[in-house]
């Protein structure tokens, strides 16, 4: 799968089968945080964006707060 920058993080992770959880959708409560190449990023307020490196390597956290 390919992504590029300025694409949104939720739909491209949905079109690989993930789902990214959401909470807020403002950036306000961290429960879309994903781990990208090493950095926390909130998918909701932030887009794609072109790194050093060619491929990204995007780690997700889960909390027990926001699981049902």
């Amino acid at each position: 799968m390919y992504a590029y920058e300025g694409d949104d993080w939720f739909s491209t992770a949905k079109k690989v089968g993930i789902e990214i959880p959401t909470g807020c959708l403002t950036g306000s409560c961290g429960a879309c945080e994903i781990d990208v190449n090493g950095q926390t990023v909130r998918a909701c307020i932030n887009n794609i964006k072109k790194g050093k490196e060619c491929s990204l390597k995007v780690s997700l956290t889960t909390d027990p707060f926001w699981e049902n």
